[in-house]
């Protein structure tokens, strides 16, 4: 009958085929393990009268079987970590004393707007982003999906992904590995993305605003890049002179607008006469803001007529 024997085999092979190759070897090693123990239960078990000595046994072999695979698999990552630690021990500290512990790597998830970003590139290179990024599957269908969709700018952002993820597979010094992983019952990425970081106990490399807000909510931690590329960009104060280009119009009447090489927005207060121009500039505030910094400034008169001359 095939509700007996076909159905279950699909049903197992489809289920086996969504499990990624570490999980099933560490509820292979946890059900190992969970059989051994149940063998050394069952020899005190043995002693007893029946219906014990008969029943017993193989309830300690579900029992133990069950929980070893559950353990195994709900603590893959710790165990990783351990026994990573443990053969990195075994060679010492690093030359300049930095603790083994220092050098093991960790995984790190991968959003889509990190990926179309492309900044990731250059900040992996670096060696500020150590360990491994892990883009899951559900991430890259949803970049192909972007990449083919009618609408011409986001079709352009989603093969500009396309391209920077092929960037970071090429480059042997950034360690990159799509992973055939996904969270049942979850249709959202983001969703998926915050329930695979809390199970995988790895953090969520991110400029999306709102998905950084959901995962802090959960517990989960995350890598900004916006909020790194904030904290790097260089500190100015009132009264200090800055060299920008003014190249459009501000919203304010008589405003000029410009941008610092990082991308920073300047706005010139009376700066819509020196449109198309480099001008000097006085910094009278700075105001951050949660979709980055913007410097407000005035033309510096006596730079900039000394120039002219």
């Amino acid at each position: 009958m095939p509700f007996i024997s076909l159905y279950p085999v699909n049903w197992l092979r489809t289920y086996l085929s969504k499990i990624s190759g570490p999980t099933l070897v560490a509820a292979l090693i946890g059900l190992v393990i969970g059989l051994i123990l149940a063998a050394l239960f069952s020899i005190p078990i043995s002693f007893l009268p029946n219906p014990f000595k008969s029943i017993l046994p193989i309830v300690a072999v579900g029992l133990f079987g069950y929980l070893g695979i559950t353990i195994a698999v709900t603590r893959q990552t710790d165990l990783k970590d351990v026994f990573t630690l443990n053969r990195r021990g075994q060679r010492g500290s690093t030359s300049q004393g930095t603790p083994a512990k220092w050098q093991q790597e960790k995984s790190i998830l991968i959003d889509t707007s990190v990926i179309i970003d492309g900044r990731i590139a250059d900040i992996a290179r670096t060696g500020f982003v150590p360990g491994n990024l892990i883009i899951p599957r559900f991430v890259l269908n949803e970049l192909q999906y972007i990449a083919d969709s009618a609408e011409s700018l986001r079709r352009q952002r989603g093969r500009r992904g396309m391209e920077v993820l092929s960037e970071l597979q090429k480059d042997r010094s950034i360690n990159t590995t799509i992973a055939d992983i996904d969270v049942e019952g979850v249709r959202e990425v983001d969703e998926k993305l915050v329930m695979l970081a809390r199970q995988m106990q790895a953090p969520i490399l991110t400029n999306d605003y709102n998905l950084n807000r959901v995962a802090e909510l959960q517990g989960v931690k995350v890598l900004n890049i916006n909020e790194l590329a904030n904290a790097v960009k260089s500190i100015l104060l009132p009264g200090e002179a800055l060299l920008v280009k003014v190249i459009q119009e501000g919203k304010e009447q008589g405003q000029g607008v410009g941008y610092l090489d990082d991308g920073t927005m300047v706005v010139v207060e009376d700066g819509r006469e020196f449109i198309g121009k480099d001008i000097e500039v006085a910094v009278t505030k700075v105001l951050q803001t949660a979709a980055g910094r913007m410097i407000f400034s005035k033309p510096d008169s006596s730079a900039n007529n000394n120039k002219g001359k």
